[in-house]
């Protein structure tokens, strides 16, 4: 199978200013000596340089993409929004809502984020790949059209999905987030539609605060077409796995897509620092095996991968590896190193037993 990468070096070049954690330096707040927000290039670099190494790499069909155009971005976010993004971006950088400050040229950067996006997605939905894994940065799946926030600019995965809609490329699309935030932009995007199911598997409690219940389930024509699945601190290997089989797989096949788009983050890893939940490298690839599984009978495969969060150094290139071997069925392995210590970490069996019976009770209240 031809599984595409789509990546650019300048997106690792995306830079927001001294910051301490999410706090501007300032005051109280003393700056570090390599300060910044944790969204930051290295977990990703050292993703793409981990492919390199164990040649996974050379395995895959790997290019950049275009910016994503004018008339993109506007199908998701309002002109005036985009001039002063622009505006911005072009006077040397600044913030336009909550933890998402840019420099200069941040405009162009984000665009081209958005655009591998357009790019994986189109190649997918036009059979010129199997799958694609689009290593998008800064990531999209908080931003809403005129309110970005939780580190995200433009909304790359609707950018991509109304892309692929406006050229008659896919009418039913599934976007499945398993970052441990929930994608509130994505959400918000498609409440009131029909044709776009939207999943958000998020640590209960954690970003942002004001949004995914499990009682947000769409509005007007969107009814039923937005699944939250909040789960407990803690959860890990068994419980993702579970609320893959009891919710995720069995929604994704009620709805029918033509094509299936992950907002795949790494932060539900067990050691992120913004995250306290107990998922492995091995979590991240059986999850994509499951849902590459469930594209293949129902979609032709159609599957796409656009990264979101995660922002452990030393881990999210082991998480990613995983996964993207997984995506391209690929036996070049990069053996996680903290395999044995993260197995005896995970959730005791009478926990387990908690979190498997939480998920099957969100379940019933979804009608699944």
């Amino acid at each position: 199978m031809a599984t595409g990468f789509f990546w650019d070096e300048r997106c690792f070049w995306h830079a927001g200013g001294n910051y301490v954690f999410t706090l501007p330096a300032g005051g109280l707040v003393q700056p570090m000596a390599a300060g910044g927000l944790p969204e930051n290039p290295e977990t990703k670099r050292r993703l793409k340089n981990l492919l390199d190494v164990t040649g996974l790499l050379a395995e895959l069909d790997t290019s950049s993409a275009e910016p994503a155009s004018h008339d993109a971005l506007a199908r998701i976010h309002p002109e005036s929004y985009l001039a002063e993004f622009k505006r911005l971006s072009d006077s040397g950088g600044g913030e336009l809502g909550r933890c998402v400050p840019f420099g200069k040229g941040g405009f162009e950067l984000a665009a081209l984020s958005a655009g591998l996006a357009v790019a994986a997605v189109d190649a997918v939905a036009t059979g010129a790949l199997d799958n694609a894994y689009a290593l998008s940065r800064p990531p999209g799946h908080h931003c809403l059209p005129d309110d970005p926030n939780g580190f995200c600019l433009l909304a790359n995965i609707p950018v991509a999905i109304e892309a692929a809609q406006a050229k008659g490329l896919a009418k039913r699309v599934v976007v499945l987030d398993w970052d441990v935030h929930h994608g509130n932009g994505t959400e918000a995007i498609y409440y009131d539609r029909d044709d776009v199911l939207t999943i958000s598997l998020h640590q209960m409690g954690n970003y942002p605060l004001d949004t995914g219940a499990l009682e947000d389930r769409g509005r007007g024509a969107g009814e039923g077409y937005n699944i939250n699945l909040p789960m407990h601190a803690g959860s890990g290997h068994t419980a993702y796995l579970h609320a893959m089989d009891r919710v995720v797989i069995p929604a994704v096949e009620a709805f029918n897509p033509d094509m299936i788009i992950v907002a795949c983050g790494y932060d539900a890893a067990i050691i992120d620092p913004l995250a306290r939940m107990q998922a492995t490298a091995a979590t991240f690839a059986e999850m994509t095996r499951r849902i590459r599984d469930t594209a293949a009978m129902l979609c032709e495969g159609k599957l796409v991968l656009v990264h979101e969060g995660g922002y452990s150094e030393a881990y999210v290139p082991f998480c990613g590896h995983a996964t993207i071997a997984a995506l391209a069925d690929s036996q070049t392995k990069a053996t996680d190193p903290l395999a044995r210590t993260f197995d005896i970490r995970q959730p005791t069996p009478a926990f387990d037993a908690f979190l498997r019976q939480s998920i099957d009770d969100m379940a019933r209240q979804l009608d699944l």
